[in-house]
């Protein structure tokens, strides 16, 4: 009989320890895939996680928008000597519908200035904007340059070339800036620039970026100096185009850390106005081809420097859940310089857009 109930115990205690065996090693295999879906599961979360006290979310699950947009761009070349040449493209005026789901807005425009198969620009322009993160990719290449304003000497107008055309000028610019906001929970970037939700009370945020861009310019110098110089001579002035702007081909690459602030300013009810400047610090690297010149080596055409940048966003906005309206503006502003040479970038989008919401979440 004991022989019997110590065999039954060895039994039920060998039983026991093995049962908590499989247990403890079902709950490391259990926690290690927990710990992993916890962890996306809460990234994803946070991606659109906020106080309401401060940002009202959004009830609807789709939105229907009519948007105009305007593009702008302004380029400036500047040799050693001071002198320096500003070339800017007609503007385009676009206008189209978008359809919009949470994050992500996707629509066609169409330009209002030049018909389908005359325009020799081309734009693209994606922004997608949650709680946390905010990413902007764009895309350029504009060929229908005129000269804007010139610099050759204080004694000579800077608007004898003002709007000359000058087809010897093709830019292409392409990029993405990646933005992370600290106070996401409290401060919202689509209320402002998506309106996708609501901003109640008003709030800021702190910034922190990074961001790539490639940038390409063609230049005909031998047109550009003939442009000049002649109608420099039809006013009697004689101007010879510094050899620091006698370049063929230029390409840039910039690798950017950035930081700045937001805040969206509720000053009434249902209204917005939001303000973000954001400065980089870019590292460029870049290569040329100089016109030969014996003054010049290829060498000094070449260069990897630090050099300043900024980015800045503005929008005020009316929203009542419902129905919409608004304007918004992004400015990018870059910068190049080497002692031979220099260029300044800048280009900027201004929107105006009217939508509604549809299909309300149950």
């Amino acid at each position: 009989m004991k022989r019997l109930l110590f065999l039954f115990l060895l039994i039920t205690v060998s039983s026991v320890v093995f049962a908590q065996e499989d247990s403890v090693k079902t709950v490391k295999k259990n926690t290690v895939f927990r710990r992993i879906g916890r962890t996306f599961t809460h990234v994803f979360k946070e991606f659109d996680h906020i106080d309401t006290a401060y940002i009202e979310p959004q009830h609807y699950n789709y939105t229907v928008m009519l948007q105009n947009t305007n593009n702008f761009e302004m380029y400036t070349l500047k040799s050693k000597s001071g002198q320096s040449i500003m070339f800017s493209p007609e503007p385009s005026v676009r206008i189209g519908p978008y359809l919009g789901w949470r994050w992500i807005f996707l629509g066609y425009t169409f330009d209002l200035r030049h018909k389908i198969d005359d325009s020799s620009n081309t734009e693209f322009d994606v922004s997608l904007y949650s709680s946390m993160f905010n990413v902007d990719l764009y895309y350029r290449k504009t060929r229908d340059y005129r000269i804007n304003k010139t610099y050759f000497g204080d004694n000579i107008s800077r608007h004898i070339l003002h709007n000359t055309p000058f087809p010897g000028l093709t830019t292409s610019i392409k990029g993405f800036d990646l933005f992370y906001i600290f106070n996401h929970h409290k401060f919202s970037y689509p209320a402002a620039f998506s309106q996708s939700t609501n901003q109640r009370r008003s709030f800021g945020s702190p910034l922190v970026g990074i961001g790539i861009m490639s940038t390409t310019l063609n230049l005909n110098s031998n047109q550009l100096k003939n442009v000049v110089e002649e109608k420099m001579t039809e006013n009697n002035i004689d101007v010879k185009v510094d050899s620091g702007l006698m370049f063929n081909k230029v390409r840039y690459t910039s690798y950017s850390v950035s930081g700045g602030y937001a805040y969206n300013w509720v000053f009434a009810h249902n209204w917005l106005f939001a303000a973000s400047l954001s400065v980089a610090l870019a590292y460029q690297k870049s290569t040329g081809e100089l016109q030969h010149d014996n003054s010049f080596s290829l060498r000094d055409f070449r260069f990897g420097n630090f050099n300043f940048d900024g980015v800045g966003r503005f929008g005020l906005v009316w929203n009542n859940t419902k129905w919409y309206a608004g304007a918004s503006t992004i400015i990018h502003s870059y910068n190049y310089r080497k002692s031979q040479f220099s260029t300044n970038n800048v280009f900027w989008s201004l929107y105006l857009y009217f939508g509604v919401n549809i299909n309300r979440k149950k």
